[in-house]
């Protein structure tokens, strides 16, 4: 197995699979977890060398998405489960198209989906992912002491959220030393650079887009809708880059819709774990 992924699981049902974005964990699902566990088996999982898994650099392979989706698609195996929907958010939206395409997801569910790049875009997302690692590298002291202060939230926090202010000091803290401690984030940051989406639409797909992102600009939805038609897009309005946080019932709302859609194209009965 490439990396043996940490993640949380919670409720019953459906397999439903939370992938989150490029130097976050699990825990950025957390404002939308307990209302999707009462209707799903709600796998929430950590990328290869963020949060507690392993660096795919352990196994002796690049952090190239083809290397990242099979080590996916052995946790799958891992797991128990087969085709189940998928729900990711910026890196992990890119990573949930990816695997729509590749016939290993029912539906998707991708939020400001990376890969849809338009002019000056890429800059403006690197840029902003070099000034967030950049300040996680503060001793921890300072950033506990900025955690803890309604306006240090916000200031490290705004060009992610739209309501930064809504998590607590923990949780910020907890991100931060995630951030700074992830060994992927460089390899990843470097992939980055040059990566453009080039997947299709198999499955019922969903790509919905913060009207208030400042990390990958709202008008990189445009791109997205032109170069997947088939795609259902929905705009988040007031929403940040990571929505979650910023309108949760709106994301549950959103996941049920693409999930009923995946159901009824699958033609079958809603799967579960061990189906």
């Amino acid at each position: 197995m490439l990396s043996k992924l940490a993640y949380s699981r919670t409720g019953g049902g459906e397999p439903l699979v939370l992938i989150h974005g490029i130097g976050h964990r699990w825990q950025a699902w957390e404002p939308v977890i307990e209302q999707l566990s009462e209707h799903f088996d709600v796998i929430a999982l950590d990328l290869p060398g963020f949060g507690a898994s392993p660096a795919l650099s352990e196994a002796g392979v690049s952090a190239s998405m083809e290397n990242v989706l099979q080590a996916i698609r052995e946790n799958f195996e891992e797991w128990g489960i087969d085709r189940p929907h998928v729900v990711g958010n910026s890196l992990g939206g890119a990573v949930a198209l990816y695997l729509g395409d590749h016939g290993l997801a029912r539906s998707v569910v991708a939020l400001s989906p990376a890969g849809f790049f338009g002019p000056g875009g890429r800059v403006q997302a690197v840029a902003a992912l070099l000034a967030i690692k950049l300040a996680a590298y503060a001793p921890d002291a300072v950033l506990r002491r900025v955690s803890r202060s309604a306006v240090g939230r916000r200031l490290v926090g705004f060009l992610l959220y739209a309501h930064p202010e809504r998590y607590d000091a923990d949780r910020v803290l907890g991100d931060a030393l995630s951030l700074k401690r992830s060994p992927a984030f460089w390899p990843t940051l470097l992939q980055a650079v040059n990566f453009r989406f080039r997947g299709g639409v198999r499955v019922p797909t969903t790509i919905a887009w913060g009207t208030k992102d400042r990390l990958l600009n709202p008008k990189q939805a445009a791109q997205a809708r032109r170069q997947l038609p088939r795609a259902t897009h929905v705009p988040l309005v007031g929403a940040g880059h990571v929505p979650m946080g910023d309108c949760p019932d709106e994301i549950a709302r959103i996941v049920h819709e693409t999930v009923k859609r995946g159901d009824e194209a699958a033609g079958s009965a809603p799967l579960s774990a061990t189906a």
